[in-house]
Order: structure tokens, then C-alpha cells, then sequence
């Protein structure tokens, strides 16, 4: 009976540690090729540097934010 609790509260919490790690984006600029990227975790301010000051819930909207960014457009 201990092992069954035991194996289930084991089962339970390893099926949520996927939505523990959900995963953050960042749009920051390397500081020396001044180019924008999207980094997964929070840039240093010194290498690179944060740009929307804001963290996003997936790539698609960090990429969209980015695009929009005036520091981020091709010259």
C-alpha cells in the first residue's frame, strides 16, 4: 500500500514538471554585432542586452515583438 502511494504521488509529480518548465522568450541585441535575437533566457545586460523588457510565453510572440521593434529593423 506504501509503495503504491509512493508511486503514485512519483507519477504525479513527473507529469508536471513539463508545465513547471514552461519555457520564456526574451528579444535582446548582442551588444557587440548589434544583432536581434530571441534568447531563452534572461539576457545579462552586458553581452546582451534586453530589449522589450518584457518576457514572452512562446517564440511566435517574441518573434512578432521583435519584428515590430525599431531596433530591430534591416538597414
Amino acid at each position: 500500500m506504501v509503495r503504491t502511494v509512493a508511486f503514485v504521488i512519483l507519477a504525479t509529480g513527473m507529469a508536471s514538471l513539463p508545465a513547471m518548465a514552461a519555457e520564456q522568450y526574451w528579444v535582446a541585441r548582442d551588444a557587440v554585432s548589434k544583432q536581434c535575437e530571441i534568447v531563452p533566457k534572461k539576457p545579462d545586460g552586458t553581452l546582451v542586452i534586453d530589449l522589450g523588457k518584457k518576457k514572452y510565453a512562446s517564440e511566435g510572440e517574441a518573434r512578432k515583438a521583435m519584428e515590430a521593434l525599431s531596433d530591430c529593423k534591416k538597414k
